[in-house]
């Protein structure tokens, strides 16, 4: 028969709870039954809960991208195991610019062979101070100071054997051989804003 009254109800729970306290066997009982539920709960709710929570979890967790973010030449980001592949940079090719020759100016060359005259005439007896006043007209007056540490009696040649032949040439300088009896003088002639003057020679015997 069904409990209808709220009376009959609490006398049934006093019951219930008093139960266990009625002997220590009976207090045994109750507590290894309550050790048991606890157990069985703690080993079925997981699993009862464990997909629908994994589900939840990774529905939560942000989602990451694969893609790299580096820009061509940069090295990624370690641990999204990406590869880049850099394109090679061209290369960038400097050619050697080829000198700039035009034609030597007459007044270049004839400058050239008015100092070379007088660079090979050193008689004896001539002071260095009176051969370098002599080349002075057509020479530079930095390339004079160089010049006079020079003694002219140790110059070889003695008169020019030939016209003097243009080499390389440009609009502010040109470069000029000049046969002698002691061989071939290279001279470098270059424009002053006020003449041709001779900046500088060298010698090659043969």
């Amino acid at each position: 028969m069904p409990i209808r009254t709220n009376r009959g109800r609490a006398a049934v729970y006093r019951k219930l709870w008093g139960w266990p306290l009625r002997s220590p066997r009976h207090l045994g009982v109750a507590v290894f039954v309550a050790a048991l539920v606890l157990t069985a709960g703690g080993v079925i709710v997981p699993k009862l809960i464990g997909p629908r929570g994994a589900n939840v979890t990774a529905a939560a967790a942000p989602s990451i991208s694969a893609t790299p973010t580096t820009k061509p030449g940069q090295v990624p980001d370690g641990g999204l195991g990406a590869q880049t592949t850099t394109s090679a940079l061209p290369t960038r090719l400097t050619a050697t610019p080829t000198p700039t020759t035009t034609s030597a100016s007459p007044q270049a060359l004839d400058t050239v062979s008015k100092w070379a005259e007088r660079w090979v005439d050193h008689p004896a007896g001539i002071t260095a101070k009176d051969w370098l006043d002599r080349l002075r007209p057509f020479t530079t007056e930095e390339y004079i100071g160089v010049m006079a540490t020079i003694d002219p009696a140790n110059i070889p040649a003695t008169k020019v054997t030939g016209p003097v032949r243009a080499g390389v040439a440009s609009a502010k300088s040109v470069d000029v051989e000049v046969p002698t009896d002691s061989g071939t003088l290279h001279v470098t002639v270059i424009d002053t804003g006020k003449g041709w003057k001779v900046a500088d020679y060298q010698q090659a015997t043969g």
